[in-house]
């Protein structure tokens, strides 16, 4: 019976009582064949076969270089955000005064739905890199959005100093208007002054704006001749940026001759002028140029404007506040009754003459009519007459049509 209980069954280990010291050793061994386990499955590349990083060996210069390229050519944000989370290098060197110095308009056009902190943020470092476009986009998101008049007047000056045409009319219609203050802290010289320094840098709103002025006699002193000539010069300066816009894409319609000069014989160069433009544009234009007989389309919105039409679009000026009429412009009121009102129907605001005379062109027409109903009876004694007061109306207008064309003409465009 002892013999048999002391008997063990095959493959069954006896109880080994393990000390400290030999659990030690052990783990000790099994560390070491793990460690030889892994050297094994390492391979040994040798020195030659090493490739070798050629971006790190590249120089600051050079990318800085690059990266300024790219952010004065970028359509949008994310073509340049894009590069900059390549790697943490480029991250750092994008964000330098050089790089963002140069960034483009579109480089900078945020939109307002996607406005946050960190964008504020690029824009701030963009306008202290002295890129006077950030300063200008800047300074209106500041001024009419978020409300900060200080700070956004200071930056759209600061573009202003720099010689950016839109700042100093953004500022002009600031003058004009007293945004941002009281009724009294209007300066229609300054305002003045800052519009005839835009119109000079070829800003074709302020040429507009100054022209009107001078016909009217608004904060200087009235010349209607002057601002005739101011406000054929802002259509030819639109013509001449409609035809340096793409027109090697166009069809170029057949000249009546090739024996007669468009100088030579106006007559004939205007309609060809007119089938040229429309060639492009047939039912998409809207007559900017009608002074002409030509229609293109309206221009795209600069990013600043485009930021205050969806930002207001979103969320709506309170306290009976009106926004300016024009669909391109975005500019809200900063007091009650602050832009002026249409003295025809009332119906719509706008925030400077240049933007009442391109929406008139565009739409307002079509539906503008007077608010006073005159009775049955008027109507019935006056209806004949005033039926030939429209008809010399159009008359006149087509005269001053013409006058226009042929000054136009004659003074080689008006540039």
């Amino acid at each position: 019976m002892q013999g048999r209980g002391r008997r063990r069954r095959r493959g069954c280990c006896p109880r080994v009582s393990l000390t400290k010291g030999r659990v030690e050793e052990n783990r000790k061994r099994v560390l070491a064949c793990s460690q030889r386990f892994r050297c094994k499955r390492r391979r040994t590349v040798p020195q030659s076969e090493r490739r070798e990083d050629f971006f790190e060996q590249l120089p600051d210069d050079l990318l800085l270089c690059i990266l300024s390229k790219l952010s004065s050519r970028a359509s949008s944000p994310a073509d340049f955000v894009n590069v900059l989370a390549t790697c943490k290098r480029l991250n750092g060197l994008g964000m330098q005064p050089v790089v963002l110095g140069r960034a483009s308009p579109g480089a900078l056009s945020v939109r307002a739905s996607r406005w946050t902190e960190s964008a504020h943020r690029f824009l701030k470092r963009c306008a202290d890199a002295g890129n006077v476009e950030a300063c200008f986009i800047l300074g209106m998101i500041r001024f009419y959005c978020l409300e900060s008049r200080g700070s956004g007047a200071s930056l759209m000056a600061k573009a202003a100093i720099a010689s950016h045409a839109p700042a100093l009319y953004s500022l002009a219609v600031i003058q004009f208007n007293g945004s941002g203050g009281t009724k009294n802290d209007k300066d229609l010289r300054a305002g003045v002054a800052l519009c005839a320094r835009a119109a000079s840098l070829g800003h074709i709103d302020a040429l507009r704006e100054f022209g009107h002025c001078l016909q009217d006699g608004y904060g200087v002193r009235q010349n209607v001749a002057e601002g005739r000539r101011f406000l054929l010069q802002a259509n030819a300066r639109e013509l001449a940026s409609v035809l340096s816009g793409g027109c090697c894409a166009w069809r170029l319609p057949a000249f009546p001759s090739h024996r007669h000069r468009p100088r030579c014989d106006p007559a004939r160069f205007r309609p060809w002028l007119a089938g040229l433009i429309e060639s492009r544009w047939q039912l998409a234009g809207c007559p900017l140029l009608s002074d002409f007989g030509c229609n293109v389309p309206a221009p795209e919105p600069h990013p600043a404007n485009r930021f205050l039409l969806e930002w207001f679009a979103a969320r709506p000026p309170e306290g009976g506040l009106r926004l300016c009429s024009h669909e391109t412009c975005g500019r809200p009121e900063t007091r009650k009754h602050e832009f002026r009102r249409c003295s025809v129907c009332g119906n719509v605001n706008y925030c400077s003459r240049a933007c009442q005379a391109l929406d008139w062109k565009v739409r307002h027409k079509h539906y503008c009519f007077p608010l006073d109903r005159w009775d049955e009876e008027e109507e019935e004694e006056g209806g004949d007459d005033e039926e030939g007061e429209e008809e010399e109306e159009e008359e006149a207008e087509g005269n001053v049509e013409e006058q226009y064309s042929e000054e136009f003409m004659e003074t080689g465009g008006g540039i």
